[in-house]
């Protein structure tokens, strides 16, 4: 009966959004935990009654479940189920995502340039953000991400071949750095810098910027198990982009 309620609740969160449907499934089961409607430690439906009952693929149900669960939403455990995960004290804007998720969220189009990709020898302050040595080969990717054809992102990457060794053989255009990188090596732990700063003229060009806009900067460094998987400077036009944040407990 508990189950069937948290269903019916999941199916009435959905709504129908112009959102890609694991994306809708996603925003609902996170709608339900973090108004309260889903307890920690509550089990999730299976895969089986969520295909079952909500209509859709089992590939998109597992996509939904796999990805909230590599994001902290949810614990799977191995022959026993999914579980709602005990949720810590965070900022929401310190959460990693997909930017073509978050794009397709809004019901807008995502887009991206791919300015450069390849590999180069790691100097000593790249060798130390991802883990190498210094002269050791780190992959560089430079994108711009665009949201209805405005740019609303320049996403400057190094990763680490020994984490990612086929980074550089994906089509970007098809799917994002960060959906391959979740895929080879699912994030257990990152780290942010967050920045306010002034983009120098090459910056400004790619993002379409005046030449005193102010931009954010968020420096983001992930680990998946004890290796360090990529190192991002991730920049967006101030005019362009708002930092959610959310908090609990009292103020």
């Amino acid at each position: 009966m508990a189950e069937q309620t948290a269903i019916a609740q999941l199916a009435a969160a959905m709504g129908d959004e112009p959102a890609p449907i694991y994306q809708r499934v996603k925003q609902a089961i996170v709608s339900q935990i973090r108004e309260g409607h889903w307890k920690a430690n509550q089990r999730v439906p299976s895969e089986s009654e969520l295909v079952n009952e909500l209509g859709v693929s089992r590939m998109t149900i597992n996509r939904a479940l796999r990805e909230l669960t590599s994001e902290g939403f949810l614990v799977r455990m191995q022959g026993v189920g999914t579980f709602v995960a005990e949720m810590k004290g965070y900022t929401a804007m310190l959460e990693v995502h997909n930017i073509a998720d978050e794009i397709a969220q809004r019901g807008h189009r995502h887009s991206c340039k791919i300015l450069s990709i390849g590999q180069m020898k790691a100097d000593p302050e790249q060798a130390a953000v991802l883990g190498l040595s210094t002269g050791q080969t780190l992959y560089h990717s430079l994108i711009v991400h665009y949201e209805n054809d405005m740019p609303v992102q320049l996403e400057d990457r190094l990763v680490n071949p020994l984490v990612a060794p086929d980074y550089l053989s994906q089509d970007y255009h098809q799917l994002t750095p960060y959906t391959y990188l979740m895929r080879v090596a699912p994030l257990t732990a990152g780290e942010h810098i967050v920045e306010a700063v002034l983009p120098d003229l090459r910056q400004r060009k790619h993002l379409a910027l005046d030449e005193h806009e102010p931009c954010l900067l968020i420096r983001r460094q992930t680990w998946s198990d004890n290796k360090i998987v990529t190192y991002a400077r991730l920049l967006y036009p101030g005019s362009r982009y708002k930092l959610l944040g959310r908090f609990r407990g009292h103020g």
